[in-house]
């Protein structure tokens, strides 16, 4: 009798279990359609007419896929994708190799007042990029490295942020790994080359990944410091695109599809260690 009655109570609650699985994944699966509407809506465009971008239909009437050989013709759109790439790399290797060695300063060697200087390191954080981009473009002007690679690379090379997440991921990292290197005669810097930044390589992925995303589309300071064509980065380059050659919404569309097409197979491949350097990341603090 007792099995009869609980009988239908499963049945029951099996059946609101997949009701209420089916719901939520049919709320993430048109939540997700929403977000990828822009993006839709953006390489539809960019094989339209310029005549048909503005009209209701979604779907091309006729395909043009020489728009995107026209946006090379038009601007030195190869020029510009080699200076966004170029640059996003060297920073990304920098503030990667410099946040690292301050990472490793802050936590795991012992010096008198480590912990203060990490909060006031840390506090830089606070001040808006806007304040600084004066004193910084003054120094450029008195270190002559205005229009140049070097003064869009060095100052970006350091980042607050950057010691901060790899301080977290290190202190997860077993203080016994140091002692026993220490104790086989290995220095400091062979203790941070050797044991430390190996174990460290989550956490130095994710930085990678979100130093090269948040470089790789830099406007303002690239457009305050650069004046030359050939130095122009992809944000700066299809800004005069947009000015100079007059509203070509579909040639924009097509150029921005191929700018945003590098991040979207980076994020694809790194996706996994970018969320296990998160995750273990905030493990300690």
């Amino acid at each position: 009798m007792t099995q009869a009655v609980q009988e239908p109570r499963s049945f029951g609650a099996w059946w609101y279990r997949r009701g209420r699985f089916a719901v939520s994944h049919a709320a993430l699966a048109i939540l997700a359609l929403t977000m990828l509407t822009p993006f839709l809506w953006m390489v539809l465009v960019s094989f339209k007419s310029l005549e048909e971008v503005e009209q209701l239909n979604p779907l091309p009437s006729a395909w043009h896929p020489e728009n995107y050989p026209s946006v090379f013709s038009q601007i030195p759109f190869a020029r510009y994708y080699f200076n966004s790439v170029f640059i996003a790399a060297w920073v990304t290797f920098l503030q990667c190799l410099t946040s690292a060695m301050a990472a490793y300063a802050f936590s795991r060697l012992k010096w008198p007042g480590r912990d203060t200087v990490f909060k006031l390191y840390l506090g830089t954080l606070m001040i808006p990029g806007v304040v600084t981009m004066i004193p910084n473009y003054a120094l450029m002007v008195n270190l002559h490295l205005l229009d140049s690679y070097i003064g869009l690379i060095v100052p970006a090379a350091f980042s607050a942020f950057g010691t901060f997440l790899l301080r977290q991921f290190m202190l997860t990292i077993p203080d016994s790994l140091d002692e026993a290197a220490a104790i086989d005669g290995a220095s400091p810097w062979c203790i941070f080359w050797e044991v430390i930044l190996p174990l460290a390589r989550p956490g130095l992925i994710t930085l990678a990944i979100f130093t090269f995303l948040g470089n790789y589309g830099s406007f303002f300071w690239p457009l305050i410091l650069i004046k030359s064509e050939n130095l122009r980065t992809l944000p700066i380059g299809m800004l005069y695109f947009d000015t100079m050659y007059g509203r070509q919404t579909n040639l924009i569309m097509a150029a921005s599809v191929m700018n945003i097409i590098p991040l979207i197979v980076l994020f694809v491949v790194s996706q996994k260690y970018l969320v296990r350097g998160i995750q273990l990341g905030a493990v300690k603090g």
